[in-house]
């Protein structure tokens, strides 16, 4: 399985901030959307990083009563791991579970195709052995 059957099956709709809004604004699409990291953009609309709740969090103890003030481009992570929709879900697990990350944006020709999570990863991983359990039971025990 590829990163492009995720996107496939979950679209490729990316929330995301630009660099120089605040770490309350943040947070309030975070949670209005449910979702655990924002991509982050500069003022050329290149992706300049990624911020997601590890961050804030990391920020929080820090610094808990500037969270109106703290620009995004303080808090997020820059040096990104960008994915391709070619790459193997399992090479992308092992991405994700090596640099203990939970979210790598899905990039083609330059351009942005979606965001996977490590949710996303699991999912397709359990869905992908089901059918492989199913498969092999049909051989073993034949078809119902």
């Amino acid at each position: 399985m590829e990163v492009r059957d995720i996107l496939q099956k979950k679209g490729s709709k990316v929330w995301s901030i630009k660099a120089t809004q605040t770490l309350h604004e943040a947070l309030q699409i975070l949670v209005d959307q449910n979702i655990g990291a924002l991509l982050v953009f500069d003022q050329k609309n290149n992706i300049a990083g990624i911020l997601s709740e590890r961050d804030i969090v990391h920020e929080c103890h820090q610094s808990a009563k500037n969270l109106d003030t703290t620009p995004v481009s303080k808090v997020m992570t820059t040096n990104i791991i960008i994915g391709a929709p070619e790459d193997k879900v399992e090479y992308i697990m092992g991405i994700m579970t090596n640099n203990r990350i939970r979210h790598v944006p899905i990039v083609s020709g330059g351009k942005l195709q979606g965001i996977i999570s490590i949710g996303d990863v699991v999912k397709a991983q359990l869905q992908n052995s089901e059918y492989e359990i199913r498969y092999l039971k049909d051989y073993m025990f034949g078809g119902r």
